[in-house]
């Protein structure tokens, strides 16, 4: 599998800029115009299929899915926890 930062810039990349790669992993999406509700509920699905976690309605924040840094640290978050909970 490719590193949680290669596939969640590839989607975006491909999805919602059309192949044009000019995006900092600190770029916000929202202030740039990248992703609006629609797009956030596609990255969203894309999330929950690759990486089989569950994102809550509470956690679709721009503090977990506005830039690839913050989206790659709430899947590694996501991934610790859920692995946690099956080592208890």
């Amino acid at each position: 599998m490719k590193p949680i930062r290669d596939d969640i810039r590839n989607y975006i990349v491909e999805n919602f800029l059309f192949g044009q790669d000019d995006l900092a992993d600190d770029t916000s999406f929202l202030d740039r115009g990248i992703l609006d509700s629609t797009g956030v509920l596609y990255l969203v699905d894309h999330i929950e299929l690759t990486y089989s976690i569950k994102v809550e309605n509470d956690e679709m924040l721009p503090e977990n899915l506005d830039t690839i840094e913050a989206i790659c640290a709430y899947i590694e978050r996501k991934q610790a926890g859920a692995a946690q909970s099956v080592s208890e």
